[in-house]
């Protein structure tokens, strides 16, 4: 199996020993590694407190590594939405769905026990072309 490492720096560094994104199967499929509320370009938490500012956040950093891989958001095919509250679902649904056509992709959203850093909200997504 081949596999390629997606980096950019639109969204933010891998805080950890993993990639933003590895693309396998000749660049057809791409996993991408949950992306939080980080500003890029500042390292710091984007919206603090505010679930709609940090759900922006994190859905524009899925959408530049997408970009990086030369998909984008009608390529998903599975989404995991975690939250730190579920009391946010309704929030976060209603920002997430003005992304995706009338095809959005498979989901599961859960409730978490918690994150760093006052992370609202994590987004991890696999894609295909």
């Amino acid at each position: 199996m081949k596999k390629t490492v997606v980096k950019t720096t639109a969204a933010p560094a891998a805080l950890g020993p993993y990639s933003q994104g590895v693309l396998v199967e000749g660049g057809r499929t791409l996993y991408i590694a949950g992306q939080v509320p980080i500003d890029p370009q500042s390292g710091n938490l984007a919206g603090d407190g505010d679930i709609r500012i940090q759900t922006e956040r994190v859905l524009d950093n899925l959408e530049a590594i997408l970009q990086e891989a030369g998909m984008g958001f009608d390529d998903l095919v599975k989404v995991g939405i975690f939250l730190a509250n579920f009391d946010d679902f309704a929030a976060v649904n209603e920002i997430y769905g003005c992304r995706f056509n009338d095809q959005p992709p498979a989901r599961t959203t859960v409730q978490i026990a918690g994150f760093p850093r006052g992370f609202l909200i994590e987004i991890d997504a696999i894609a295909v072309v």
